[in-house]
């Protein structure tokens, strides 16, 4: 079977988009196939899969279901949904106002810039809820958020610690039975944190939407921060700011390339 996909990433934060209805879902395993398709080295490649539909529901413009490269579901990803946005444009399904449904609810995106298959878009992340300021977790300051998929936010001083075996220790604490995104953050002023990012069902990411939102209003709730922040990934810089209690992100979306994946074959 070949499955067509578009590439795309959001800060490095990689993407295969499919149609949804290039995808046969009741002869298809979805978990097996995100798995495959996902891989570095037998497939394309790609943090995650998103299977997109343009007939969004309560008039959303259209709407995604997200596979981790693991192959596991996940509600939303900041990187992921600006990547669809691209996508959706590029088919002439979408302007530049653009709202997605997601697992996490209805996202809202607008267009800000666009250079080709370059896009910078300003998302709506919505509310963060907090729901442990000071947690202890393997011996570490957190602090445990929801900004539509669960969040860990861990303070350090420096990134020396092996902060990927511990990212992946605390993915899966007990403390948390549908695991959770886990981000290490330094503070550098009130305006500008450095972060680095343990996905949920991914991995180390070299940038994340959602993680780049829970550090920020962690860090904002602990009184580290104030609107704006600048998070500062391996990948460069994401913009995030306050307005009331919604957070807005603003990032890029690059589609990079386009092919079929052989599933079986």
């Amino acid at each position: 079977m070949k499955i067509p996909f578009t590439k795309a990433h959001g800060a490095r934060n990689d993407f295969l988009l499919t149609w949804s209805d290039q995808v046969p879902a009741d002869t298809v395993d979805l978990a097996s196939t995100a798995r495959a398709i996902c891989d570095r080295h037998t497939g394309p490649g790609a943090d995650g899969w998103l299977l997109v539909s343009a007939n969004g529901t309560g008039g959303a413009d259209g709407s995604i279901e997200l596979w981790n490269s693991d192959g596991s579901r996940s509600e939303l990803s900041g990187n992921g949904t600006r990547c669809a946005a691209a996508f959706l444009i590029e088919a002439g399904r979408a302007g530049s106002a653009i709202r997605i449904a997601t697992g996490a609810g209805q996202k809202q995106l607008h267009l800000l810039d666009r250079h080709g298959r370059m896009f910078i878009f300003e998302m709506n992340m919505g509310r963060a809820l907090v729901e442990d300021l000071h947690a202890r977790i393997e011996d570490r300051d957190c602090t445990t958020l929801n900004v539509g998929n669960p969040q860990c936010a861990v303070f350090v001083d420096n990134f020396e610690v092996d902060w990927r075996a511990l990212g992946a220790r605390i993915e899966r604490h007990p403390r948390f039975p549908e695991r959770t995104n886990v981000s290490f953050v330094r503070v550098v002023d009130q305006h500008t944190l450095e972060v680095r990012f343990f996905e949920r069902g991914a991995g180390e990411t070299m940038s994340s939407g959602t993680g780049s939102t829970g550090a920020a209003a962690a860090a904002k709730a602990r009184g580290l921060a104030r609107s704006p922040v600048r998070v500062v990934t391996p990948a460069g810089p994401l913009a995030l700011r306050w307005e009331d209690e919604e957070i807005l992100l603003a990032g890029p979306a690059e589609i990079v390339a386009r092919g079929e994946f052989y599933l079986g074959e």
